[in-house]
């Protein structure tokens, strides 16, 4: 009789913690963000390539595919942001970070429950680099700022005394006294 109640017991704990983390990520699911659950190049330029690398090409095609960068890896836990769904065709335009084009995968790849990544750890769209946390320019400090060269003259008046011109100084050394014979 104790075990049914244990096992119950255990089921609603189980039920009420996947509801609870549940809720903390609603707001991503609402905003399209999903979970990869596959793991590998399952992530391609274009529509149809996602559907041939998901059908198992030969090795030496899906090397090629890799090697004209037509197609990216999916790890399980990675968040991406779906753009567009086509689900006539199954498949889904994705955002990943790290990658400035969008993809294509095939929707069954993707869950709107949180997977953990090979961390043990849930990817949330700041974690990843799918959005932005701080600024993108670099920090060089405070601007310098220029010095002061005092008030300038109008054209066409004169300076004032507060504004004389400095007295010059020339290369050529001044008279100086002839020299005597007594020297």
């Amino acid at each position: 009789m104790k075990r049914p109640i244990i096992l119950a017991a255990a089921v609603a704990a189980g039920t009420l913690a996947s509801t609870a983390l549940g809720g903390k990520y609603d707001d991503f699911t609402a905003k399209g963000f999903r979970w990869a659950t596959a793991d590998g190049p399952y992530a391609a330029v274009s529509k149809d390539d996602a559907h041939l690398v998901a059908n198992h090409l030969a090795e030496h095609v899906l090397l090629q595919m890799v090697e004209q960068v037509k197609v990216f890896y999916l790890t399980p836990g990675t968040i991406v942001q779906v753009t567009e769904e086509d689900p006539r065709t199954g498949t889904s335009k994705i955002r990943m970070a790290g990658i400035t084009s969008d993809l294509w995968t095939l929707t069954k790849f993707l869950s709107k429950r949180p997977v953990k990544d090979t961390y043990g750890v849930i990817e949330t769209p700041e974690n990843s680099g799918l959005i932005p946390t701080s600024t993108t320019g670099i920090d060089v400090g405070p601007t310098p700022t220029p010095p002061s060269f005092g008030p300038s003259a109008t054209p066409g008046t004169s300076p004032g005394p507060e504004m004389s011109p400095a007295p010059s100084v020339s290369p050529v050394p001044s008279e100086s006294p002839a020299p005597t014979a007594a020297q």
